[in-house]
């Protein structure tokens, strides 16, 4: 009896100690199981969901899309640009005194151009008079071609016109009151248009600068 007793304890304790970890074994298998269930169908409606919605687009859609993109980047970027300009006061006032120097610039290198014309004439008008004399001296036969008069005085025409010295005035030429000074008038039976008959001095000019007018004498209409 007593035997009997003993083991009746124990034998239920192994009957609730068998039930125990069957029941927990049961929750930990519905629980994985549940999840698993959950996972695999997220995994599959996702990628379905993704690819339909991938194939529904067009070549014309993706496009547009890119366009729209690279035009909010560009209007973004002219924002910032105006809200820079408009937080810097200083820029209007910097755009004014570069436009302000860039004149400056232009009148002082043309002032300068006429101020170097200007000396130069300077310098050489005074040797006008030599020009005459070898052109008299030319018109008289006394500038004989090899002779050493005759080479010093194309040398000194040479050396001038490097300068910028340029002459005019010639016989046959129609008479301009703005380049010629009318020393004579001599009336020519058949003449139409005023004309210049002979070269008393000629005219010289200096780049854009006039020296003098040239002297002539002039041919015009007889009457009758």
């Amino acid at each position: 009896m007593m035997n009997e007793e003993q083991r009746t304890p124990g034998s239920d304790d192994e009957q609730h100690g068998s039930e125990v970890p069957a029941a927990g074994s049961e929750a930990h298998a519905s629980g994985p199981a549940g999840h698993s269930d959950e996972a695999a169908a997220a995994a599959s409606s996702g990628p379905v969901g993704s690819s339909a919605e991938q194939q529904d687009l067009t070549v014309d859609d993706i496009l547009g899309a890119q366009q729209n993109a690279d035009a909010a980047g560009a209007d973004a970027a002219e924002g910032t640009e105006g809200a820079a300009e408009a937080e810097n006061p200083y820029l209007e006032d910097l755009r004014r005194l570069s436009a302000e120097y860039a004149n400056y610039r232009k009148r002082t290198e043309a002032n300068a151009a006429i101020e170097k014309q200007r000396a130069i004439a300077a310098a050489v008008t005074p040797l006008l008079t030599v020009l005459d004399d070898l052109d008299r001296a030319e018109q008289h036969g006394d500038l004989v071609e090899g002779t050493a008069f005759a080479t010093i005085g194309q040398k000194l025409r040479t050396t001038l016109e490097r300068f910028g010295l340029t002459s005019f005035g010639e016989k046959g030429e129609a008479f301009d009151p703005q380049l010629h000074e009318a020393i004579a008038q001599v009336p020519v039976p058949g003449t139409e248009h005023d004309t210049i008959l002979d070269v008393i001095e000629r005219g010289y000019r200096l780049g854009d600068v006039e020296l003098r007018p040239a002297k002539v004498a002039v041919a015009v209409g007889a009457d009758g």
